[in-house]
């Protein structure tokens, strides 16, 4: 479930910044790479999981699905927490400098 939630996030990311590729001013590309990392990690976790369970890493009781849902939630919110802190340290619409 990890793997399935950050790449929805991921495709997600990416959509959005392929729409705004031209003015990228939200900064779509960084929250894409963080998204497809996660998920990159996720795979490699899945492959070695599955290398070491075989067959019974596709019967999984509903209690661990759950919990990897949960992780996938927190991963992607954890990503978004970072995406915001990058877009408010480069605050693109000037909106920090605009205070003093």
């Amino acid at each position: 479930m990890c793997l399935l939630i950050t790449v929805l996030a991921a495709i997600t990311a990416s959509i959005l910044w392929y729409t705004h590729a031209q003015n990228d001013v939200y900064r779509f590309k960084v929250m894409a790479a963080i998204f497809w990392g996660a998920s990159l990690m996720w795979l490699v976790d899945a492959v070695f999981e599955f290398i070491e369970l075989k067959a019974e890493f596709f019967n999984q009781p509903p209690a661990d699905l759950l919990n990897d849902a949960v992780l996938g939630v927190c991963a992607v919110a954890i990503g978004l927490i970072a995406w915001l802190v990058v877009l408010l340290i480069k605050d693109p619409k000037g909106v920090f400098k605009k205070q003093k």
